[in-house]
């Protein structure tokens, strides 16, 4: 974005060339491919790690308890073995017990992953056979092996478990929970950890959520009467007896005053609703509001999305400290417009 507002001034250098916006693109999406693909990002990263991770000391006892309760526990990561070493390194190791390695949760790792192609084809397996991260090719993947490469049906075949036996927990929609659902049937935990930013906006915005909830529902009950006096007077112009129950024994005149005066009560709503319906989600975004809100009641396209491919969805994988590793979890009751229920004393 600063980089349009640099076009849109004159200020690129001139010996970029001339560039339009479709240019521009080009040059920043090679830019950061380089930077990326080339080590000069993660070789920034691995200089300084306590710099850009924030370690969740929980993290690794939560897998641990995974791990003793009988649960076999991969790393399936796109980063190659030595980025991949030292960030667990630094992120595990200081909050596993008894000198405890990262290596130890895993039953297997694999690094250089290549999703979301992991997910859908098969490339060469290859065995890390050396802490420099020499590699050797292989066939099968074994349980305590540390691999590059291969495809997610090799990891299939290899633990002898297949489709909802397995949940795969990630923290990208597409590349990690939507393709491994719909080409796997894996089972799918989406971790989202901008969650708990948004869970305490919205306790934060309870008050104002109420109030403006309140001024709609009154707009309601005024817009149905406003709705049943314009009907009446319809069906008087076309010389239709049939009243509305709002508009039972008044004449014309009375019909058209009531209805005026209904919508200066509209217009004084819709004063009080606009700047409060515009502020809403600001305490977690001022731009564009809450993340899994669109306006007061819909959903956000990316909740959909993860409602579709998500079997579950938390802010980090510590939390599933606050239960069992023998937990079983199942969905909400799914209500419908519909849905009504009775209920007799």
């Amino acid at each position: 974005m600063q980089m349009v507002d640099r076009l849109d001034e004159g200020a690129i250098p001139a010996d970029l060339g001339p560039l339009d916006y479709k240019g521009l693109y080009k040059a920043v999406g090679k830019a950061l491919f380089r930077a990326h693909v080339e080590g000069q990002l993660k070789n920034e990263i691995m200089s300084k790690p306590e710099v850009f991770v924030e370690p969740d000391p929980e993290l690794p006892l939560a897998l641990l308890d995974q791990k003793e309760a009988g649960k076999k526990l991969l790393l399936i990561t796109n980063s190659d073995y030595h980025y991949t070493d030292k960030m667990m390194q630094h992120s595990f190791n200081r909050f596993l017990p008894n000198d405890m390695g990262w290596r130890d949760l895993f039953d297997m790792v694999i690094v250089s992953a290549r999703k979301p192609e992991f997910f859908q084809m098969s490339h060469p397996l290859y065995e890390v056979v050396t802490g420099e991260g020499l590699m050797r090719p292989c066939f099968k993947a074994h349980t305590g092996g540390l691999y590059s490469g291969g495809s997610a049906q090799m990891v299939e075949n290899s633990l002898g478990i297949h489709g909802d036996e397995i949940l795969y927990v990630g923290d990208h929609i597409y590349t990690d929970v939507s393709q491994s659902k719909v080409h796997l049937r894996w089972r799918t935990a989406l971790i989202c950890r901008e969650l708990e930013e948004e869970y305490s906006a919205l306790i934060q915005s309870r008050s104002h959520r109420a109030t403006l909830i309140d001024l709609i529902n009154q707009k309601e009950v005024v817009g149905d009467l406003f709705n049943q006096l314009r009907l009446a007077l319809q069906r008087r112009i076309k010389d239709r007896p049939a009243q509305t129950l709002a508009a039972t024994n008044m004449d014309e005149q009375e019909l058209t005053d009531s209805m005026q005066k209904l919508l200066i009560v509209m217009q004084r709503l819709d004063e009080k609703i606009a700047p409060m319906l515009e502020a809403d989600g600001e305490l977690f975004n001022n731009r564009w509001g809450f993340l899994s809100r669109a306006g007061l009641w819909d959903k956000s396209h990316l909740m959909r999305q993860i409602e579709k491919y998500a079997d579950i969805y938390t802010s980090r994988v510590s939390n599933f400290l606050h239960y069992t590793p023998f937990m079983y979890f199942r969905s909400q009751e799914q209500t419908l417009a519909h849905d009504s229920y009775s209920y007799e004393n």
